[in-house]
């Protein structure tokens, strides 16, 4: 006999579209509802499970960690309602991890790609201007259609942030993705990095801190989507504080970066660009915490319908990932309350089923 769970809330298959009637037939989502006598029923608002599209499970503070703690990393974001994961880079080979119904769906970018002592220790594939083409290509073929770019750090000749490589390189190195079938997005903090990566014709940008006026119409033209991590932003003092005795200069820069993090946010929304939810958990944060991530895109100013597409319904098809629909894989949040008129209740969720298994 098939295994049903019946989903008796309301279910919101949109940020503007609410049904009734979903269930789960061995790990399948439909809205007929069966002859036979669910095995189950769970109540609450129904939501397609979260994506944490910039995460970095198998990655810890020192690098790359073991399978053992690679799998609590998943499991925490499990817990938390992650069921779709865009690796953001790690060096780890997490592909032991996909095609089950253990772990969350994880869409794998291989290791990040930096400039050589221009990242953190044990991170990246580090490579100077001449090697950024072929290690793009090399990281394109290793993963599932992403490739990370470290597109800025601090450069201690000048004392600040500045762009890894020259603007000519990254274009062919963008263009080499391309041709290996593969999207780029790029970790960039500083503004004028954001003009480079947008001529090279880059498909994402990580945080987006140097969001500036003259940026937000390429971003919506061209379709651009930044994955802001505010969660993460919120340790820009901290960082500033420790790189201050030496790097002043720096310093000052990522303190500015961090205090107009909300105003940039809103200003990208109402400008039109596509905006989703990412938490960087895996090097310095804890996994676990997209709900965190969602309310903070909320604080910023976005509206909670806004704040939630951007770790659901909207994420999911930008992923190529099915949302609640009939037939998909029945990987659903259960919130206790409407999470669009009570967002906290994303941080309590009622039930996370993963496949059609209940696991809270």
């Amino acid at each position: 006999m098939p295994e049903i769970i019946e989903f008796s809330g309301p279910v919101l298959a949109g940020p503007d579209s609410e049904r009734r009637g979903l269930w789960s037939i061995d790990g399948l989502l439909t809205f007929k509802r069966p002859q036979q006598v669910p095995d189950k029923v769970l109540e609450g608002w129904v939501l397609p499970g979260f994506v944490d599209a910039h995460c970095h499970i198998g990655l810890g503070p020192g690098g790359p960690v073991d399978a053992a703690a690679a799998e609590d990393q998943a499991r925490a974001d499990l817990a938390a309602g992650t069921m779709l994961v865009r690796d953001a880079g790690s060096p780890a080979d997490t592909r032991w991890m996909q095609g089950g119904r253990d772990f969350p769906v994880l869409i794998r970018a291989g290791r990040h790609v930096a400039r050589t002592r221009r990242y953190l220790r044990g991170f990246a594939d580090e490579v100077e201007p001449e090697g950024l083409v072929e290690a793009v290509r090399k990281q394109a073929r290793d993963g599932d259609g992403w490739v990370k770019l470290v597109g800025d750090w601090i450069d201690r000749g000048i004392g600040d942030l500045a762009p890894s490589f020259p603007s000519a390189v990254v274009r062919d190195a963008v263009q080499a993705a391309h041709d290996e079938g593969a999207r780029v997005t790029a970790h960039c903090f500083a503004e004028d990095t954001l003009d480079q990566m947008l001529d090279a014709g880059i498909d994402c940008i990580e945080h987006a801190t140097g969001l500036l006026p003259r940026h937000l119409p390429r971003f919506a033209e061209q379709g651009v989507p930044i994955v802001p991590t505010l969660i993460n932003i919120a340790t820009f003092p901290d960082i500033a504080a420790k790189a201050r005795p030496k790097f002043p200069r720096y310093a000052d820069h990522m303190l500015a970066l961090w205090e107009r993090r909300m105003e940039r946010v809103a200003e990208a929304y109402e400008a039109g660009v596509r905006i989703f939810a990412g938490t960087d958990a895996g090097s310095v944060l804890n996994h676990g915490r997209i709900a965190d991530e969602i309310l903070a895109l909320h604080e910023a100013g976005l509206p909670m319908a806004a704040a939630l597409d951007a770790a659901c319904w909207s994420a999911r098809k930008w992923l190529g990932a099915d949302g609640l629909h009939e037939g998909a894989r029945a990987d659903v949040v259960l919130c206790s309350e409407d999470p669009l008129t009570v967002p906290r209740t994303v941080s309590q969720l009622a039930h996370v089923v993963l496949g059609g298994r209940i696991i809270r």
